[in-house]
């Protein structure tokens, strides 16, 4: 991999682990509605890729199943999830994706799974367990349950995204977004209040937030990432994108004062570890594209 390739990767997870905790201080720290979050989010990536909106991409039915699996459905109950857990924590515990990623591959495509992946998928669970881990026994918070949703819908929309052939990332991108527009915005209407309030009582930070996560993350970031997945093999950017929950765990300790004791670190290390042994096998470009939409 060229060297600027490789610091713009970086860059890319950098950002995505950036985010991740932003996303817990707009959810948690200032009381923003999730729900609400994430709509304006959205509508800020219609704005911004509606050049590319059409035509549609087809089968029809398919792009919207995906887009709102991993844009609404990942996204809410990601920032749900956020309001209660850590970022570091649940930086380990979305790891498990990639073991629903595979377990639903064979389930809906098929896909026979070998010794090795099987490993993989161990060693995953093993460390999320392990985080979630108490003297009394496993206790996964309400948070972190919302955050095992959101792996398990963008697993979902990544192995309906291994049908899909030849969309633009950035008709992808402006799809995923009007499709989770209207559903996140009637969500926050019903089951939300004082929307407005809470994101003007926080005034311009928000503003800079949410714009951040609609153009830095998911419309430069993902574009950069689709560049790379164009000009290099799956299994070579694969286990470098393992810096995103890195990133997240160490802003994490920064800037939301999460604990960091021998336990976590194992938990990351194995799960981590997981993800590499699973990663290392090259997988469709698509596949692995549709991941790290859940970033």
């Amino acid at each position: 991999m060229k060297l600027r390739d490789f610091l713009l990767l970086v860059l890319v997870c950098l950002v995505w682990g950036y985010s991740n905790v932003l996303s817990k201080i707009v959810v948690g720290q200032w009381a923003v509605p999730p729900l609400f979050f994430a709509a304006i989010r959205f509508a800020i990536v219609i704005a911004a890729t509606l050049p590319w909106l059409l035509p549609m991409p087809r089968p029809r039915w398919r792009i919207v199943a995906i887009g709102i699996l991993m844009g609404a459905g990942n996204f809410a109950l990601l920032f749900i999830g956020l309001q209660s857990a850590s970022p570091s924590a649940a930086a380990v515990v979305i790891q498990i994706g990639v073991p629903f990623t595979t377990l639903l591959s064979i389930v809906v495509l098929g896909e026979r799974i070998h010794w090795r992946r099987a490993l993989g998928i161990a060693l995953t669970l093993a460390g999320v367990l392990l985080v979630v881990w108490n003297p009394d026994g496993i206790a996964l918070s309400t948070g972190l349950w919302f955050v095992v949703g959101a792996a398990f819908t963008g697993s979902l929309g990544a192995v309906l995204m291994k049908q899909v052939e030849d969309v633009k990332p950035l008709r992808f991108q402006a799809w995923v977004g009007l499709v989770s527009f209207v559903p996140l915005a009637l969500a926050s209407a019903a089951f939300e209040h004082n929307q407005w309030g809470s994101a003007a009582a926080v005034g311009w930070p928000f503003v800079g937030a949410v714009l951040f996560a609609a153009l830095v993350v998911s419309v430069l970031g993902h574009t950069s990432y689709y560049g790379l997945i164009q000009r290099y093999e799956a299994n070579l950017l694969a286990p470098l994108t393992l810096m995103t929950p890195i990133f997240t765990i160490a802003f994490g300790v920064m800037l939301t004062g999460d604990r960091l004791d021998a336990r976590m670190v194992a938990g990351a290390v194995l799960a981590l570890a997981g993800v590499l042994v699973v990663a290392l096998r090259q997988r469709p470009a698509s596949a692995l594209l549709a991941e790290r939409e859940q970033a």
